[in-house]
């Protein structure tokens, strides 16, 4: 947090949906904050809550008729009193956002020079000829070859990565503040995704900016990510810096993740970990402590007691919300780790360029 204080501040955040089959809980109650320059990771499985908190900050759930109580303050202005005009002013200009699927985000029958003119003059007054320059600029900036040439083409004669980077030129394109990037490399492969990610981190280098990273895998923020958030069913279930996430984990399914993710240490032969059974309906959610079907150290109380947020100690700032002591989650990481080896974070290569 800088002395001025953060630059975004989500406060008891509360989002839920009415349906026909009765209410979704999609977020119950986050709170977090992120400096300018930094950049949190929001990780968990689909359906934890992750793209629904942040699509609420760009003000996005509106429309879909969604129950939202709390407060997402930007810059001390809070986002969810202010008026529609207002937030259409924001979005775009101040707080922008990559979504996950390039393809379908990119209009196919316009021209990548025409979409990208359109989001500059949506919030600069400008000729079409300076936005023009402007679109050109932004694609030298994202690293796409003979931009020129590129700004007269069109979504498909890109492939996916190139699609992607076009996604972070238009949100880049009036310098925001906040950047969210909704599962960005979730469609490419591996090596794609190292550029993608080496590109984000040269990029807020130079611009200054905050990311907020929606992922579901930890390993993609690894290298990214200054603090951590793990969300399961609505709730942030642990938060802490990205070292104590990986060295120190204190939550049973932060747990599971990190032994989801397959490294180049240990034999050949060694079988990762998946988490058992399938993520709860976020309409009926399972009583107590909601991982708790799930959680192979569960006791029967943990189906009626509820736990909150707390800190882990006094030392740091990691937070978790689990009914194990720190003694026993103490002893069981340590297990983990000694059964299946250390884990070291994954390491994304520095430097990629496509």
């Amino acid at each position: 947090m800088s002395a001025a204080g953060p630059l975004l501040a989500v406060e008891d955040l509360r989002v839920s949906f009415s349906t026909e089959d009765g209410t979704v809980h999609a977020v119950d109650g986050i709170s977090y904050e992120l400096a300018q320059g930094a950049t949190l990771g929001i990780v968990g499985e689909s359906g934890s809550g992750k793209s629904v908190s942040s699509l609420t900050t760009m003000g996005l759930t509106r429309a879909q008729g969604a129950d939202i109580s709390g407060r997402i303050l930007f810059g001390g202005r809070d986002l969810l009193s202010l008026p529609e005009s207002d937030m259409r002013a924001i979005r775009g200009n101040d707080i922008a956002m990559i979504f996950q699927d390039p393809l379908s985000s990119l209009h196919p029958f316009f021209k990548i020079g025409a979409q990208l003119i359109e989001a500059v003059r949506a919030h600069r007054d400008v000729s079409e000829a300076s936005a023009r320059s402007r679109a050109v600029e932004l694609l030298g900036l994202v690293g796409i070859s003979d931009p020129r040439r590129r700004v007269e083409e069109f979504p498909h004669e890109f492939s996916g990565g190139m699609r992607q980077r076009v996604m972070i030129a238009m949100a880049l394109a009036n310098e925001p503040k906040l950047l969210i990037a909704d599962e960005p490399t979730t469609a490419l492969d591996v090596t794609v995704q190292a550029q993608i990610l080496a590109l984000l981190e040269r990029l807020q280098g130079e611009l200054g900016m905050a990311i907020v990273f929606i992922t579901h895998d930890l390993g993609v923020v690894a290298e990214m990510a200054d603090r951590i958030a793990v969300m399961y069913a609505g709730r942030i279930v642990e938060m802490a810096s990205a070292e104590l996430i990986f060295s120190a984990p204190q939550h049973p399914y932060t747990w599971g993740l990190l032994r989801s993710i397959p490294t180049l240490a240990g034999p050949r032969e060694q079988e990762l970990a998946p988490i058992p059974g399938s993520p709860p309906s976020l309409i009926k959610r399972p009583s107590g402590c909601h991982f708790h079907p799930r959680c192979a150290y569960s006791q029967p109380e943990h189906a009626v007691i509820d736990p909150p947020l707390e800190p882990v100690s006094l030392k740091d700032d990691h937070q978790v919300a689990c009914l194990l002591s720190a003694e026993e989650r103490q002893q069981i990481w340590s297990e983990l780790e000694a059964s299946q080896g250390p884990r070291p974070a994954p390491t994304v290569p520095q430097g990629a360029g496509e």
